[in-house]
């Protein structure tokens, strides 16, 4: 565990630098105070040790030849695998240019060369405390997603149910421009938007005859009681709304409070064209599975009640049309039947 003291702050640190003298004392100064250094000449070594290996903190020199740190950085933040790594760029450049063009590359934080040897030494430690709690917060959430993936597991009619909505969930939100974090927050609702389900015996969640109105009353609880659970994590800001109204109804027939039309967060209202497009194409003990196409045809009929919002529906059949690979044999079905 770590304590107060500067000496138990660790981790992996790797170097990027063309020139070898700046390599050597960076990783001479940081291995001196305890840090594993990996240190590589160029920016494209840099990403090609990325992806064999986790580290904890990423120093880019700005100028390098074939990637800048520039570029280096953009990639390290557009990509969901290291997109959490704190990267400091170090330069000489003291142009206010530079500093906003690293800012628009995601940097974490600046060093202006000639590297001071306490400040240096005080960022690292920063971030890297900073990418602990980052780290910590990645295992809540992962209990969370193991959770899910277990009430999912329970039943064998909703196997791979998770993998399919955030493929098409994301592929929804995309479609409709919804931002980036949006769609990420979709990614993570697709996995635990049902985890409220815990709260549900198993006598009722496995049931496959047709419901008793208090058995329905106790399932209609999941959003309320999936919300209540992920809230203390304050990365699923974005995701909370969408695990509580996932089962509203664009004419505010649905649950757990009735919101009609645009009240109903437009990420939740993404999850549950897709989450039933899902339940129609997969068997259940209740009901055959669906084609894509009839599948479609049905929701336009819910479409037509009001159910469902006509106009991300409207984007919804081009994202079964380009889907994965349960989807892309079912738009096929789309197209064919459809000629």
């Amino acid at each position: 565990m770590l304590g107060p003291s500067h000496q138990s702050v660790t981790g992996s640190i790797l170097v990027a630098d063309d020139q070898t003298s700046n390599r050597e004392l960076l990783q001479e100064l940081l291995s001196g105070h305890g840090f594993n250094v990996i240190a590589v000449p160029d920016g494209v070594s840099a990403l090609e040790q990325l992806a064999t290996t986790q580290v904890d903190l990423i120093l880019l020199d700005v100028m390098m030849p074939r990637l800048t740190g520039f570029d280096v950085c953009k990639r390290i933040k557009s990509n969901p695998e290291t997109d959490l790594v704190p990267v400091v760029l170090i330069t000489s450049l003291s142009d206010k240019q530079d500093r906003l063009e690293g800012i628009k590359a995601g940097a974490d934080d600046f060093l202006t060369r000639p590297v001071d040897q306490t400040e240096l030494l005080a960022r690292v430690r920063s971030l890297l405390k900073l990418k602990l709690r980052t780290d910590e917060l990645e295992r809540a959430e992962s209990v969370l997603f193991s959770l899910a993936r277990s009430i999912e597991s329970k039943d064998p009619y909703t196997h791979g149910h998770c993998e399919r909505l955030v493929e098409y969930a994301v592929g929804l939100g995309q479609q409709v421009g919804l931002p980036e974090e949006q769609v990420r927050a979709l990614r993570r609702a697709a996995v635990v938007h049902d985890i409220g389900k815990v709260a549900v015996p198993d006598a009722i969640l496995l049931k496959p005859g047709r419901l008793t109105e208090d058995e329905w009353k106790v399932i209609r609880e999941h959003p309320v009681v999936g919300e209540r659970i992920c809230a203390p994590l304050k990365s699923f800001r974005l995701v909370l709304p969408i695990i509580r109204h996932h089962h509203e109804k664009y004419d505010g027939s649905g649950y757990p409070d009735g919101l009609r039309g645009d009240a109903v967060p437009i990420t939740a209202r993404v999850l549950q064209i897709v989450d039933v497009f899902d339940a129609l194409t997969t068997e259940r003990p209740y009901k055959k599975a669906f084609s894509a196409f009839d599948a479609l045809q049905i929701m336009r009929g819910e479409v037509a009640k009001g159910w469902w919002d006509p106009q991300v529906f409207d984007q919804f059949e081009p994202v079964v049309r380009a889907g994965g690979t349960d989807s892309r044999s079912s738009g096929a079905a789309v197209g064919a039947k459809g000629k």
